[in-house]
């Protein structure tokens, strides 16, 4: 999955604050716990030392000395329940202990004495040489002309046990909730961005060619929805700007063609005088030379407007793509013979495509003719056609100076040229290789172009062959 993709990054934030939100959950079930553990504990022992006070101030604690502790092993029973007793006199003296328990957690014996300051009661927490955790309250009482400090005390190892439970079940838990809440996160936002995927396809098919179509819209009336109403609404925008744009493409070309032929006829006809002074005659031979170049540009403006508007395939029919290059490259050897350059052909193997024959013969003428063009003297041009797998390839390449990294990627926009004045002096437009990629789209195809070291250029054209009979 990308790292930056909106997938999963709402993945990722949805399991970040989910896992924030179970951490603080749990620290705080385990600090809440903790806390009331040990303040019922504390009650509990309160409210024993809070008895045996009870009965350190009856008149049965008066008459019988052994009144107090008999009652207190026969009601409470320390040893049997894990708790400690202890009962000082305030000089010190020792009336009561509790014996050790019956899972032998600490020595009464050896619990220290309480420090604290004198206060009717209270509570402390001390750890025993087995470390153990007793949680004591403290009640003071003053019987006769005696003091009587009563500390009784219980083990924290069941709330220790208890909270440790509690966060062995945490973590084990978190990975196994966490791994849940991925795989919940991962299918929800992947339903919930299923509308934007099927918006991306269905705007991938929207091209030139096909502007009238729309994205599909919901009927959730939620913010994709709203999405799919604007962006339908920019590209209705698009569309009628893009036919308005062609339109007046169409009738500027249209209209242009009659008088410039009217014009290179008329100059033509001039030239054809003896009577011309030399000079008119050198202007008159460079303005039919830009009435030629004017004619280029609006026949190639016508071509790509028909292209645009779907005319590209008058005809569609079954044809040998490398004998249409080969008898085409024929018809153009003269060009190549003139600048001695060796024109290369590799069009042996058949590959056969359905399409516009006259279209794809302009394909090829315009490649060749810009190879040619660009290929100094003695240069070399080469012409190839062959199939790959369910692709017909057509390549040419030259021996030229190729074409600058800078300029490769625009080299097939229209009017764009590498080199103004160069291309100015062999006569280039910058609409050969635009109406050459219009041929390659309308038929399915591509074209890319790359350079090809130490020096020269290579077109290569893809297109889909035709299917078995």
């Amino acid at each position: 999955m990308n790292s930056q993709s909106i997938h999963f990054r709402l993945i990722v934030w949805y399991a970040g604050v989910l896992l924030v939100v179970l951490i603080g959950f749990g620290a705080f079930t385990y600090t809440t716990l903790r806390f009331f553990s040990k303040q019922v504990l504390q009650e509990t022992m309160d409210h024993r030392a809070q008895k045996i006070v009870e009965l350190l101030a009856s008149d049965a604690a008066a008459q019988d000395p052994d009144y107090v502790p008999r009652e207190i092993v026969k009601r409470y029973d320390p040893a049997a329940n894990d708790r400690f007793v202890r009962i000082t006199r305030g000089d010190g003296g020792l009336v009561f202990l509790s014996s050790a328990p019956a899972n032998h957690s600490f020595i009464p014996r050896e619990v220290g004495a309480f420090r604290g300051t004198p206060a009717p009661s209270g509570a402390y927490q001390v750890t025993t040489p087995e470390k153990t955790q007793l949680l004591i309250a403290t009640q003071r009482i003053h019987v006769g002309s005696e003091d009587y400090l009563v500390e009784v005390g219980g083990t924290l190892a069941a709330t220790e046990q208890v909270l440790h439970g509690l966060l062995m079940t945490l973590l084990l838990g978190l990975p196994v909730i966490l791994g849940v809440v991925i795989a919940g996160g991962y299918v929800l936002t992947k339903r919930a961005l299923q509308p934007v995927q099927t918006m991306m396809r269905a705007a991938q098919e929207i091209t030139l060619s096909h502007l009238g179509r729309r994205l599909p819209t919901l009927q959730s009336d939620d913010e994709i929805a709203h999405l799919a109403v604007v962006l339908n609404q920019m590209i209705a925008r698009l569309d009628e700007s893009f036919q308005n744009t062609q339109r007046f493409t169409s009738d500027a070309s249209h209209e242009l063609r009659t008088p410039l032929t009217i014009m290179r006829g008329e100059l033509e006809a001039l030239l054809l005088g003896r009577s011309l002074e030399p000079d008119l005659r050198d202007a008159l031979g460079s303005l039919l030379e830009e009435v030629e170049r004017l004619v280029r540009i609006v026949e190639g403006l016508f071509a790509l407007s028909r292209l645009d508007t779907g005319e590209a395939q008058t005809e569609r029919v079954r044809l040998d793509l490398a004998k249409l290059a080969e008898t085409t490259a024929d018809q153009m050897c003269l060009l190549a013979e003139v600048k001695h350059i060796d024109l290369i052909r590799e069009t042996s193997q058949r590959v056969e495509i359905e399409g516009d024959r006259a279209r794809l013969k302009q394909l090829v003428v315009n490649l060749l003719d810009n190879a040619i063009k660009y290929t100094p003297e003695n240069g070399r041009v080469a012409l190839a056609v062959r199939s790959e797998n369910s692709t017909a390839l057509l390549e040419v390449s030259d021996t030229g100076p190729g074409v600058s990294e800078v300029a490769l990627p625009h080299v097939f926009e229209r009017f764009y040229r590498a080199d103004e004045v160069r291309s100015r002096e062999i006569g280039g437009a910058g609409l050969g290789l635009s109406i050459v990629q219009s041929i390659c789209a309308a038929h399915g195809g591509s074209v890319t172009a790359a350079n090809t070291p130490p020096r020269g250029c290579r077109f290569t054209i893809e297109l889909p062959l035709a299917p078995r009979n």
